[in-house]
Formats: structure tokens, C-alpha cells, sequence
């Protein structure tokens, strides 16, 4: 077969509708070779391609800064309502060929790149990615931020700028080791920091009761210095702004407590204080209950609430006016929304500033925070929900100890107001969690400090009200919302997949990108053969570019005519990786067991972290890459199955393996995945999904038809059931033979002949404290993965669900779900208007 085109030759094919215009090539080239001119050090005349890349990336953050200006501009003079996205993750990955992207840049840059002699491929593979996230959680903050940009919406994304993201995965002798990810080693030509604009956020001390009201003193202070990011609009020259914090000591930070003597100690104790902003936590789906992360959770929403106040008041645009001093209106101007439990801590932080500060009454501040804030709630569960000792808080945040506790006094006097007598439901309530340790749950304090507060999908946003919250649905049923997860189509098409996007625009036009919806206009061309033939044909080439991609940096070689079956996600028993193990063995065994039988081919590729601390999931890496050693390197198996460990898993990884694969694992126990996004992702690439009705799969499957997706395994009300009368492992073991080997092989050293006992730890769990029930849905399981391969068989069948699923993806945009938050919550209406773009007269 022939050789694919890599993206950039079909950049070159792709009718550029007139965008190459949008800059004349000559001018990029000047500017590239102005920058590459201070790029270059004085001593140094020859240009490394980090040189190239920083020129390039540079030329065009030229082009982002006046729209930065204007944008800013704008909005000072039309004074909208803001929002402000707090996250403590926001995982971008790179940003130069998004960039060029949103602003139409990319067919002249890489024009101009050409006739420059480079590769502009090249030059964006220097680039590190900003990995401040774990999973899902940033992921959707950084999809959230570019449709806010693309819908008009004068947004701001608030976090922490960590100086090591999520580790670096090695796989060394089939184990993960970490590594830190040193992202800022060559600095980050996309950031810029605004020293101006420091804050100071206070830790520990006492609370004196004044004459003038409450003080909180001899606190220990650190700076919070802030570092912005343009975050660019789909061409609409709107850029907004992700402001991250870094922490500094102040010039004094110990020095006034030491004797001379002790000066060189005091400065190196600076790095205490800057420790705060040093790494990011490596969880997904799990609290750790540290010192230092309260901080940092502490730090972010300190600093981003004193900047919300001074824009607050410094707006509006050349005015003066008396009504700006004084907060009231703060929520007709303000939106705040707390991505997680994990920045809960600006509802008493808010409450401080207006009491304590503003001089407000208890029952004016708590209108305002209430009217002010919002929460999405991302998990179920319970190993995932914050909850803070009471004693860690009395030392670091005592002030805002106070203020939860009389929180939680005049809520639990409202609950006692409805539901007189039921102290068992007021002890459910409490924000404090009474027992051996007392301790603060966060989840409860955002819900009551917060007027909305929403789940992630609609299955999941039932089982808050349902179970999880159900005490505080029946209180304020008003309060509780559903908003569906989404993904920028920008990211997750246009720019990993330009051969789908570009055979899509060929039928439709290209106006789907800023909404997706039209793709339903596919559906009409379902059964058009020119239509499933260029579909398929796009999705060959991007296996042919996997497969080298594989063979070049894992040194695999796999069949790029096989299925690529894929599950790509953080390492976790709930989302069931070995549930995945379990059909890749019984898969095997049946290989072997009929060798000559006309088996379906499949290269089954699993990616994904654990986190550090988390020894179930690291023997399940271990366990995968066990398996693989078997199966790669058995000759009757040949290339019909092959098990890949993708090392290392993050976007940029993401945006090369989602178009290549055929089949999309999402397989976790119903009732246990919030949403999942990579399960979007997937089904706009053209990949099938192989699911359980958890998350938004429900949603997927509404949308497309249930026959077009392969849905096995028990619903949420099964697992119910199942709770009730109790899940027992050991019977499924006995009843289904092709299990019982898959498993003793497992435990008996099949896979690991060096050391029989390995997978000990992993049998066990399994066969006696499986939360997620692994073996209640292998058989059904193991029957739906027959169907797959059956239907794999026939191309034509196969591609034509494809179009079904690409057709019907046009809801799981982030445009529709931030529309949604925009109406429903902020109070904002999302606009698809352009505004001038800089050389615009305006």
C-alpha cells in the first residue's frame, strides 16, 4: 500500500478556502527571520531548531497580541458580565498549532517554513507540552477555555502555574517508573508574567476580635505572581486569558526572625514558601489529604479572588463611579465556577473578604457568595471527595475555620427549620464530619455556598440526586442542574485528524467547526460510496502513520490491516483496564487453541498513569505489559493479536492515537464514570465504541441509536441490585471456564514464569473485594467483543457506523455544554460576532 501523506503534504492539498491570505507568506518569513535574529545569542551564529521553533512560535504570538489587547479592550469598554473558571488543573498540552488554527494562520506558516528549508512538523515537536493536569478534569478546563473564547464570553481560566506537571511515564522492565516533568526547562514563549499585578496570600496566624471588626494577624505571607496565557477564539480575534500563579517569598520571608548568623539559612528557606506552586498532585479520581495541597488550593483562590475584586472595581472603562465600591452588585458582574471541590475554598475566602474587609453584613456577604459561585461535581466516588481535618485548618486557615463553622450553624438551622426533628438528616448535612477525626466536607460547603450546582452527564447528574446528595436535592431541588461534558472540535478534529475534517467540509462546508451540529448532515450521505470510501481511506492513512509513529519511538511493529482496539485513559480498577486484560487473554487462548481458524486481527493498545501511590494500578501496568511479552513474542500467534503498552500517555500522544483507532474501550462499571470525554473524542474520529450505559456513553448511544455502538454489561440499576444482595466473584470463576483459565493463568505465573506470584496481589482482589465487578460483565463482555470482530469483517457495514457515529456527535462539543453554563448558570449569552481585528479600523 502507499505510503500515507503526512498532514503536512495534505495541508498543502486541502483547498485553503482563502485562508493562506490571511498573512502574505513574505511578511511571516520577515518576522520569523527578525526573531530568529534575537533569538540567537551573540556568540552563537548557528540556529539550533529549538532557535527555529522559538522564532516560529514567536511570529505567531505576534499575531495573538493585538487581538490580546483588543479583546481586553473590549471588554473594559462594554463592561459584560465576566466569568471567572477555577481549576487547579488545566491540561493544555501544546499550543502552537492551535494557535495557528483559531487564527488561520497555519496553511501561510507553513508555506513560509517551507521555503524556509524547515519542517514545520519539526519545529512543533519541540514543543513541551503544558501538562498541569491528570486526566479529564483539566482536559475539560482546557476545552472549556477555547469554546469560551470561540462563543464571545469574557472568560478568564484561574489556576496554579506548577513548574512540574504530570510526571514523565518510563516503562522499565514492565513497571512505571516517574519522572519529573521539568516542562519550563526552555521557558514557555506563550506566557507572560505580570509582576504588576502580584498579590499577597496569607497562611496561618491568629483571629483577634477588634473594635474595628475581625483581624486575621502575624500571618505568614507569600506572593502570588502571576504568569497569562492568550487563549485564542476560533477565528473571531477574540483572545481571552488563563492566568496561572506562581509562588513567591517576599524580600523579608524569615529574614526578620533570624540572628545574623542565621541569614543564609532564612534564604534558603524561601523555597519553602515557593514549594506551593513546585508540582502538581498526581491523583485522578483520589484526595490526599496534605498540608501542601491545602495550600496550593488555598493559594490559587486567594490570589484569583483579590484580582476579581480590583477588576471588579476598576471596571467600568474610564469611570469613577461611587456604585463600584461597593460589592453588592458583585454577581451581576461576577460569575465564579469551581471546577471540583478542589477550589471550594473561595466560598469562605469570599465571605472573609466581604465581612472583614468590605465591613458587610453576615446576610448581605452570603447573598453575594451564594449569587457569585457555581459547582460541577466530577466524581461519585467516595475515595475522590475532599474532606480536611478540622485541626490542619485551625493552623493554617484559622479565620476561615470561623466562617465555615457559622456556615454550617445557620445551614443546619434552616435543615432543622424543614425537616423538624430528623437530627439523623442534619448530621448527614453538616459540613463537619463528626467522628474519631473531625473534618470538613468540602463537597458540602460548595453545594450550600453555591446557587447551581451541576454533574458532568445526565445518568451521572441523576445519581448525584439520587444517592451521593440526595439530602440536598430534597432541600434545593432548584439548585441542581445537568450539564454534558464536551470537547473542542478545534483540537479534536480540525487540528489532529485535517484529512476527516477536510473530507467532511468536502459535503458539508467547514461551518461545523463552530458548530457542530451540522454533522448531522453526514446522515443523508450514510449509504453514498465515494463518501465511506474517502472515510476509510482517511482512517488508513492515520493508521499508517501510527504504525511508524509506533515503530519509530517504541521500537513496535504491528499490521496496520488489523483492528486497532484501543483504551487510552489514567490507570484506575474502576475504569477496568483488566477487564480488557481478560478478553486479551481468552482472545489468546482461543488463538492458540484454533490456530488455523480466519480470526479477525487486532492490535490491542492500552496507555495510561497511575498515580505514584497507587499499587493496584501500577501491577495492572505491570500485568498489561506481562501479557504483551506472551502474546508479542508467540509465534503461532503471529501479527492476528498484538498488546501494546503505550508509554508515556498525554494529548500529544492523545492527538495521534484517537484518529488511528478503530474501536474505543469505555468499559468502566455503570454508575462509576462521571462522564468520560476521550469517549467523545473517539466516536468524532471515527472510531466505534465498544461501552457500558455509564457516563455520556448513555448519551452517545441516544444520539446515535444504541445499534450503533457496542453496549454490553449490567445498567446502573443492575449494580444496584447486585449491591443489595451482594456481588459474588467466585461463582462467575466457576460457571464460565474461558474465565477460570484467563484468571489462573494470571495467578499461576503464566505470564510472570520468573516469578509465579507476581499477580498474586491482583487474583486476590479480583476474587474477594472487587468494587467494580469485573467478572459480572466478562461474559457479556467477551460476546460483544465477537460482534465487533464479526462486523470488522465487512468494511462497508463497518464504516457506514462509522458515519452514523461521526454524524451524530454534534451535541458532545464544548460550545454546546459552556452555551449551556453561559444561560443557565453565569447568566451570559454566548456570541458568534467578530470583532475588529487589530489592523481593523474600529
Amino acid at each position: 500500500m502507499a505510503q500515507p501523506l503526512s498532514d503536512q503534504e495534505r495541508r498543502k492539498q486541502i483547498s485553503v478556502r482563502g485562508l493562506a491570505g490571511v498573512e502574505s507568506v513574505t511578511d511571516l518569513k520577515a518576522n520569523f527571520n527578525r526573531h530568529l535574529h534575537f533569538t540567537l545569542v551573540k556568540d552563537r551564529n548557528v540556529a539550533t531548531r529549538r532557535d527555529y521553533y522559538l522564532a516560529l512560535a514567536n511570529t505567531v504570538r505576534d499575531h495573538l497580541v493585538g487581538r490580546w489587547i483588543r479583546t481586553q479592550q473590549h471588554y473594559y469598554e462594554k463592561d459584560p458580565k465576566r466569568v471567572y473558571y477555577l481549576s487547579l488543573e488545566f491540561y493544555m498540552g501544546r499550543t502552537l498549532q492551535n494557535t495557528m488554527v483559531n487564527l488561520a494562520l497555519e496553511n501561510a506558516c507553513d508555506e513560509a517554513t517551507y521555503q524556509l528549508g524547515l519542517d514545520m512538523e519539526e519545529l512543533q515537536d519541540i514543543e513541551e507540552d503544558a501538562g498541569l493536569g491528570n486526566g479529564g478534569l483539566g482536559r475539560l478546563a482546557a476545552c472549556f477555555l477555547d469554546s469560551m473564547a470561540s462563543l464571545g464570553l469574557a472568560a478568564y481560566g484561574y489556576g496554579i502555574r506548577y513548574e512540574f506537571g504530570i510526571f514523565n511515564q518510563k516503562i522499565v522492565n514492565g513497571w512505571q517508573v516517574e519522572e519529573a516533568d521539568d516542562w519550563l526547562r526552555y521557558g514557555n514563549p506563550w506566557e507572560k508574567a505580570r509582576p504588576e499585578y502580584m498579590r499577597p496570600v496569607h497562611f496561618y496566624g491568629r483571629v483577634e476580635h477588634t473594635a474595628d471588626g475581625v483581624q486575621w494577624v502575624d500571618t505568614q505571607v507569600v506572593l502570588a505572581l502571576p504568569y497569562d496565557t492568550p487563549v485564542p477564539g476560533y477565528r473571531n480575534n477574540v483572545v481571552n486569558t488563563m492566568r496561572l500563579w506562581s509562588a513567591k517569598a517576599p524580600c523579608d520571608f524569615n529574614l526578620k526572625d533570624f540572628n545574623v548568623g542565621g541569614y543564609i539559612q532564612a534564604v534558603l528557606d524561601r523555597n519553602l514558601a515557593e514549594n506551593i506552586s513546585r508540582v502538581l498532585y498526581p491523583n485522578d479520581n483520589f484526595f490526599e489529604g496534605k498540608e501542601l495541597r491545602l495550600k496550593q488550593e488555598y493559594f490559587v483562590v486567594a490570589a484569583t479572588l483579590q484580582d476579581i475584586v480590583r477588576r471588579f472595581k476598576s471596571s467600568k472603562f474610564g469611570s469613577t463611579e461611587f456604585v463600584r465600591m461597593d460589592l453588592s452588585t458583585l454577581p451581576e458582574k461576577v460569575a465564579i465556577q469551581l471546577n471540583d471541590t478542589h477550589p471550594a475554598m473561595a466560598i469562605p475566602e469570599l465571605m472573609r473578604i466581604l465581612l472583614d474587609l468590605e465591613k458587610l453584613t453576615w446576610e448581605k456577604s452570603w447573598d453575594i457568595v451564594v449569587r457569585t459561585c457555581a459547582y460541577t461535581n466530577h466524581t461519585v466516588l467516595p475515595e475522590a471527595l475532599e474532606r480536611w481535618p478540622i485541626d490542619l485548618f485551625q493552623n493554617l486557615l484559622p479565620r476561615h475555620l470561623q466562617i465555615i463553622y457559622e456556615i454550617n450553624r445557620r445551614h443546619l438551622e434552616r435543615v432543622a427549620e424543614r425537616f423538624p426533628g430528623d437530627t439523623d438528616r442534619q448530621r448527614r448535612m453538616s459540613l463537619i464530619e463528626e467522628g474519631g477525626q473531625k473534618k470538613i466536607n468540602m463537597a458540602h460547603l460548595c453545594i450550600v455556598g453555591s446557587h447551581a450546582v451541576n454533574g458532568v452527564a445526565r445518568i451521572h447528574s441523576e445519581i448525584i440526586k439520587d444517592t451521593v446528595f440526595k439530602d440536598f436535592y430534597e432541600m434545593d431541588p432548584e439548585k441542581f442542574q445537568n450539564k454534558t461534558n464536551g470537547i473542542t472540535p478545534r483540537r479534536w478534529l480540525v487540528m489532529s485528524n485535517p484529512g476527516l475534517a477536510e473530507v467532511i467540509a468536502e459535503r458539508i462546508g467547514d461551518d461545523y467547526i463552530r458548530d457542530l451540529d451540522q454533522l448531522k448532515e453526514l446522515l443523508t450521505f450514510v449509504d453514498d460510496d465515494s463518501l465511506i470510501r474517502d472515510i476509510a481511506k482517511v482512517k488508513q492513512e492515520n493508521k499508517m502513520k501510527f504504525a511508524a509513529h509506533l515503530e519509530e519511538h517504541y521500537k513496535v511493529k504491528i499490521n496496520p490491516e488489523s483492528m486497532f482496539d484501543v483504551q487510552v485513559k489514567r490507570i484506575h480498577e474502576y475504569k477496568r483496564q483488566l477487564l480488557n486484560c481478560l478478553h486479551i487473554i481468552t482472545f489468546y487462548n482461543r488463538i492458540k487453541k484454533e490456530p488455523n481458524k480466519s480470526w479477525t486481527p487486532r492490535t490491542i493498545m492500552i496507555g495510561g498513569k497511575a498515580a505514584p501511590g497507587y499499587h493496584t494500578a501500577k501491577m495492572i501496568i505491570r500485568l498489561i505489559t506481562a501479557i504483551g511479552d506472551a502474546v508479542n513474542n508467540d509465534a503461532v500467534v503471529g501479527d492476528r493479536l498484538k498488546v501494546v503498552f503505550l508509554e508515556n500517555y498525554k494529548v500529544t500522544l492523545a492527538e495521534k492515537i484517537i484518529p488511528a483507532a478503530d474501536l474505543s474501550e469505555q468499559i468502566s462499571t455503570a454508575g462509576t464514570e462521571a462522564s468520560g470525554t476521550g469517549n467523545m473524542k473517539f466516536m468524532l474520529n471515527g472510531a466505534l465504541t465498544i461501552g457500558t450505559m455509564d457516563g455520556a456513553n448513555v448519551e452517545m448511544a441516544e444520539e446515535a441509536g444504541e445499534e450503533n455502538l457496542f453496549i454490553f454489561g449490567m445498567r446502573v440499576e443492575d449494580v444496584k441490585a447486585m449491591d443489595q444482595t451482594g456481588y459474588d466473584a467466585a461463582s462467575y470463576y466457576h460457571r464460565l471456564p474461558e474465565l477460570k483459565q484467563a484468571v489462573d493463568q494470571i495467578s499461576g505465573g503464566c505470564f510472570s514464569p520468573d516469578q509465579p506470584d507476581l499477580f498474586k496481589d491482583i487474583v486476590h482482589m479480583l476474587m474477594n473485594h472487587d468494587r467494580f465487578k469485573v467478572f459480572a460483565d466478562y461474559e457479556e463482555y467477551i460476546a460483544c467483543q465477537e460482534r465487533v470482530s464479526a462486523l470488522y469483517k465487512d468494511p462497508k457495514e463497518w464504516t457506514k457506523m462509522v458515519i452514523h457515529n461521526i454524524g451524530s456527535c454534534g451535541k458532545f462539543s464544548s460550545d454546546r455544554t459552556i452555551s449551556q453554563y453561559a444561560r443557565e448558570i453565569w447568566g451570559m449569552e454566548p456570541s458568534l460576532e467578530k470583532i475588529p481585528a487589530p489592523d481593523d479600523p474600529r
